[in-house]
C-alpha cells in the first residue's frame, strides 16, 4: 500500500556529493546461462544438478560406478501425472521414456519418484517436500503445464536442487478471447437471458442491454492478455485505456490504447476489465474505496485472479447498482461454496475457463515439453521459477547484500509515482575493491526482483532475472564506482536510479530528476543511506515512512506521538538535512502498518510538506 501527501514542490535540491572517485564504469549486457557438458560424455545429458553431483564425489573410491549408474540409461524417464495434449507428449517420447500415469495418490506418487528425472504436473498434482524427499536426489525437473506453481514446493524442490519450469505463453489467447466472451455475454444479458428462456419465459423488455461500441474500456494490466483484449476490444468500436507501470508507451499507442493511472482508469470506465496479477500489492485492491471512485453503473470482468478483488464489497456493490453486473471466470476460492456473488442475478460466472480451449492446451503441451527437455539437456530455461545454485563462497560473501538489494528495489518502485511507465534502471556499485573481482549478477537479479515482483506475477531469480527485466521493457544498467573510503566489505553501498518518472515523494529526485536512494550493510542487516540529496540511517525492517518536513524543534516527538497513540510500534529513525533549520527528511522504520486516519494525522502536521508510507 503506498500513502503520499505533498503540498509543496522542492526545486532546489543540491545534488548529491560523493567523495568516491570513479576508477570503472561499464553496461552489462545480459547474461546467457547454460550448462556446457563435456564431449567425451554420452548424448543423454542430465540437468545441472546431476553433473554437481557427479564432481562432488570425485574424490570418491565409487566415482566410477556412481558415473555407471547415472549414464547407465540412454534415455531419461519422465513422469507425467496429468493429462497432456499429444503434441507436448509426441516430443517429450523423442527425448525420454514417458510414464503416463494419472490420478495418483500421494504415496504412489511417492514411491515412483525415485525412478524418474523429471514430473510433468497440471494443478491438481501436489509435488510437496516429501515428493523431493522420496526422490533421492534423481529428480532434476518438475514442469507446471500452466502458470500458477501454487502446487509447487519452491522451497524444497531449491533444496533438493530441482528446477521448476512453467509454461506461461500458451493460453494467452484463449484467455484475452474468453474475457471478450465474458464482455459481450455481460453487456447483452446472454446468460440470463438464456436461463429464462429455458424455463419458459420470454421476457424482451427486462434483458435490454447496453452497447459497447463508444464505450470506455479500461484494462487494468497491460500485458500479454491485456494488450490482446485491447486489440479485439478496438475492433469492437470501444475507446479503450489501461493501468499497467511498466507497459512500453510504443506498444500501447501502437494498439491505439492510452495508459493512465488506476484512479483515471477506474473513475472513467464504463467496462473493466482486469489481466493483473495476484500479488501483496494487487490483493483486494479492487474493494469499498476502489468501488466508490467508479462510474455508478459500471461493469466488471475478471478472467486473471480471483483474490484481487474483495468478494464481499463487489456484493455489496452490485446490491446498491454502483457495479451494474460482473463476469467472472475465477474467484478467491474455486470451486466457490455456498456463494452468494455467484448466485447474484447480474453476475455472470464461469469455472475458471480462461484456458480452456483445445488450441490452448495444445499449446501448453509443447511449451511445457520443450522446457522440461531443455532443462534435462542442460540448458537453463527462461521460464525457470527457481533459482539454480550459487557458488558457495560467492553465496556466503554476498549474503547480506542480496537482502540490501532486494530492499532498495522494492522501495525505488514504490517512491514512482506515474510517468510512461519504468523504463531505465541504472545500479550504482560503491567498493574499494577491483571491479573485476565482483560478481553481481546475484544481487542484480535481487534488484529486479524488487522492483518487479511487487505487482506482477513473475518470479525472479538468478535464471530468469535478464529475460523477465527484457520482457517488460525494463533496461537494467550496471556502474562500478572505486570508493578510497572502503571498509574491506565486498561493497560498500548500492544505489538504485530510476529515470524519466515522476515520485510520489519529490525529495526523493535526484538533481537529475531521477528517483534515487542509496543503502549500505550494518551490522548484517540492510541499512538506508540516502534518499534523493538527503543523508538517513535507518535499518530496512517491517514498512517505512519518509517525512519532508521544515527542520525545527519537536517534530520528532510530534511525530512519534501520533504513531504511539495509534499503537505503532517505531523500531528506528533518522532525520537527514542539507542546511541548518531548511528543509529535513525524517525516515521511520515501524513494525505495522499505520491506517489511513494515523497517516492522514501525520500529512497534516503544518509542518510537514510531504510524506510517503512504503510497505518492505
Amino acid at each position: 500500500m503506498i500513502m503520499s501527501c505533498s503540498r509543496l514542490t522542492n526545486n532546489n535540491l543540491q545534488p548529491p556529493s560523493y567523495t568516491c572517485t570513479p576508477k570503472f564504469t561499464t553496461s552489462f549486457l545480459p547474461i546467457r546461462l547454460r550448462l556446457r557438458l563435456s564431449p567425451q560424455f554420452p548424448c543423454y545429458k542430465n540437468s545441472a544438478l546431476a553433473i554437481t553431483n557427479v564432481l562432488k564425489t570425485a574424490d570418491s573410491p565409487n566415482i566410477s560406478s556412481d558415473l555407471e549408474s547415472i549414464f547407465s540409461n540412454s534415455k531419461p524417464t519422465i513422469l507425467v501425472s496429468e493429462k497432456l495434449g499429444e503434441g507436448g507428449l509426441d516430443l517429450l517420447r523423442t527425448f525420454a521414456n514417458v510414464d503416463c500415469s494419472y490420478n495418483l495418490s500421494p504415496e504412489e506418487l511417492c514411491s515412483k519418484i525415485s525412478m524418474c528425472d523429471a514430473l510433468i504436473v497440471r494443478s491438481g498434482t501436489k509435488v510437496t517436500r516429501q515428493v523431493f524427499e522420496a526422490s533421492k536426489g534423481r529428480l532434476k525437473v518438475v514442469g507446471r503445464a500452466g502458470v500458477g506453481i501454487d502446487n509447487v514446493d519452491l522451497q524444497a524442490a531449491t533444496e533438493f536442487g530441482c528446477l521448476v519450469v512453467n509454461a506461461p505463453t500458451a493460453n494467452t489467447i484463449a484467455a484475452a478471447e474468453h474475457g471478450i466472451a465474458l464482455l459481450s455475454a455481460m453487456a447483452r444479458n446472454v446468460s440470463q437471458a438464456d436461463a429464462s428462456i429455458k424455463a419458459g419465459k420470454w421476457e424482451r423488455s427486462k434483458y435490454v442491454g447496453v452497447s459497447m461500441v463508444g464505450k470506455t474500456l479500461a484494462i487494468m494490466g497491460f500485458g500479454k492478455v491485456g494488450s490482446e483484449v485491447a486489440r479485439r476490444a478496438k475492433g469492437l468500436g470501444m475507446h479503450v485505456v489501461a493501468h499497467d507501470p511498466y507497459a512500453p508507451a510504443d506498444r500501447a499507442r501502437a494498439i491505439g490504447v492510452e495508459l493512465v493511472s488506476f484512479d483515471e482508469a477506474v473513475s472513467t470506465a464504463d467496462f473493466i476489465s482486469l489481466h493483473m496479477p495476484l500479488t501483496p500489492t494487487t490483493s483486494k485492491v479492487f474493494n469499498d474505496v476502489t468501488f466508490a471512485k467508479m462510474k455508478k453503473g459500471v461493469r466488471i470482468i475478471n478472467v486473471a485472479r480471483g483474490g484481487v478483488i474483495d468478494e464481499d464489497a463487489l456484493l455489496r456493490a452490485l446490491d446498491t447498482g454502483l457495479v451494474a453486473q460482473a463476469a467472472l471466470d475465477v474467484f478467491c476460492e474455486e470451486p466457490p461454496k455456498d456463494s452468494k456473488l455467484v448466485l447474484h442475478e447480474n453476475v455472470i460466472a464461469t469455472p475458471h475457463l480462461g484456458a480452456s480451449t483445445k488450441e490452448a492446451q495444445e499449446g501448453v503441451a509443447v511449451e511445457i515439453a520443450e522446457a522440461v527437455v531443455g532443462a534435462l539437456q542442460g540448458e537453463l530455461s527462461a521460464t525457470a521459477v527457481n533459482a539454480p545454485m550459487v557458488p558457495a563462497e560467492v553465496l556466503s560473501e554476498l549474503a547480506p547484500y542480496v537482502a540490501l538489494a532486494e530492499k532498495l528495489g522494492r522501495l525505488a518502485v514504490q517512491l514512482v509515482g506515474g510517468g510512461t511507465g519504468i523504463k531505465s534502471v541504472k545500479v550504482v556499485y560503491r567498493s574499494g575493491r577491483d571491479p573485476n573481482d565482483l560478481d553481481t549478477r546475484l544481487l542484480r537479479a535481487m534488484i529486479t526482483k524488487g522492483i518487479i515482483e511487487p505487482i506482477s506475477d513473475s518470479i525472479i531469480n538468478l535464471v530468469n532475472a535478464d529475460f523477465i527485466a527484457k520482457q517488460k521493457g525494463l533496461r537494467i544498467s550496471e556502474e562500478r564506482v572505486f570508493s578510497t573510503s572502503s571498509s574491506g566489505s565486498p561493497i560498500d553501498s548500492i544505489q538504485v536510479q530510476i529515470s524519466n518518472v515522476k515520485s510520489k515523494f519529490e525529495s526523493a529526485l535526484s538533481e537529475n530528476e531521477e528517483i534515487s536512494v542509496e543503502g549500505r550493510v550494518k551490522y548484517g542487516k540492510p541499512h538506508l543511506s540516502r534518499v534523493g540529496s538527503f543523508d538517513v540511517d535507518v535499518s530496512l525492517e517491517g514498512n517505512l515512512i519518509l517525512c519532508r518536513q521544515v527542520d525545527q524543534p519537536g517534530m520528532i516527538g510530534t511525530v512519534g506521538g501520533i504513531l504511539g497513540e495509534n499503537n505503532v510500534n517505531v523500531s528506528f529513525m533518522s532525520v537527514g538535512r542539507n542546511f541548518r533549520r531548511k528543509k529535513a527528511i525524517m525516515a521511520i522504520c515501524v513494525d505495522e502498518e499505520p491506517d489511513k486516519d494515523t497517516l492522514d494525522k501525520i500529512g497534516h502536521i503544518p509542518a510537514i510538506e510531504e510524506f510517503v508510507f512504503l510497505n518492505l
